[in-house]
């Protein structure tokens, strides 16, 4: 994946482009097609499990290049609002 900025440089992503990441995080972790993932569905039903969380916050904090709180996942918990969220803190 695009590494995207460092940190301290954030570029500013679209929702769209965050959706677009966490969809295509998701359909590799899980080792499932992308139009498989519903983004209007809770992460839960995904069965990710805290480290999963964790590991996928860590990433995404990498290529949005600002931190991301892993208990965001359980505040926004689908890719949608998740992504909504992370878009507007920009």
């Amino acid at each position: 994946m695009d590494s995207g900025a460092g940190q301290g440089s954030a570029k500013p992503r679209s929702a769209e482009e965050i959706q677009d990441w966490l969809i295509h995080y998701l359909a590799e972790s899980l080792e499932r097609p992308q139009d498989e993932i519903d983004v209007t569905v809770p992460f839960d039903d995904f069965a990710l499990d805290s480290s999963t969380a964790i590991g996928m916050t860590g990433e995404l904090e990498d290529w949005l290049g600002k931190p991301v709180d892993p208990t965001q996942v359980y505040d926004y918990p689908t890719i949608e609002k998740l992504s909504q969220c992370l878009a507007d803190e920009a």
